[in-house]
């Protein structure tokens, strides 16, 4: 099993960065490797199906497997391989500390989230 995990500071509301986050329309904003994300449903429960697609045009199919309001969004690939998890933790009425954590039960991360991604996101919610 391989994993990432990485973990950051925002300074907005615990409820701005959970809202922000499982939002499909605003995915692209902050993560260069999806020009397109939507979801069956918004907002989000376990079960909903979220697809994403990048340059190539390929969808990627997830699930939510855990949605907890202002705590936990975690989503898998269809076949339970992949997985990421957002733990969000309220620091101040306007701080939020945001993890985020991705790993694989077989192989290899094949394009792992690395620092600049996640503080894109924190540079995108803070200037809003």
């Amino acid at each position: 099993m391989q994993e990432n995990k990485i973990t950051i500071i925002i300074n907005k509301p615990i409820e701005e960065v959970f809202e922000f986050t499982t939002n499909p329309k605003n995915t692209h904003l902050w993560i260069p490797s999806i020009s397109e994300e939507v979801a069956e449903e918004y907002p989000p429960k376990i079960g909903t199906q979220y697809k994403n697609r990048g340059d190539n045009s390929d969808w990627d199919f997830y699930k939510v497997v855990d949605f907890q309001e202002n705590k936990i969004f975690t989503l898998t690939d269809l076949d339970g391989n992949y997985h990421v998890r957002y733990t969000y933790c309220k620091l101040s009425d306007s701080q939020t500390e945001m993890e985020y954590f991705e790993w694989m039960e077989n192989g290899e991360l094949s394009n792992p989230f690395t620092e600049d991604i996640i503080q894109k996101l924190k540079s995108v919610m803070e200037s809003n």
